[in-house]
């Protein structure tokens, strides 16, 4: 009974970490982190296309929503 309430243990504490890594590195990456800090220009430029990436995908996935819908 003792190990399986260390497994649990352990995998919900694997399961905590890996989730706060994910959101990490997610707003690292919507925020430019990954470009050159000394070029405003490339912080920006990365910052607005990842959000009109993801502007585009809702919009993709509600049109083909809609359009299976409509069959």
């Amino acid at each position: 009974m003792k190990d399986d309430d260390e497994s649990k243990r352990i995998i919900r504490r694997v399961g905590q970490e890996s989730e706060a890594t994910m959101a990490t590195r997610i707003r690292r990456h919507m925020s430019g982190a990954d470009a050159d800090p000394d070029d405003w220009v490339e912080i920006w430029g990365t910052r607005i296309g990842r959000v009109l990436s993801v502007v585009l995908a809702a919009v993709l996935v509600w049109w083909l929503i809609d359009f299976i819908r409509t069959l």
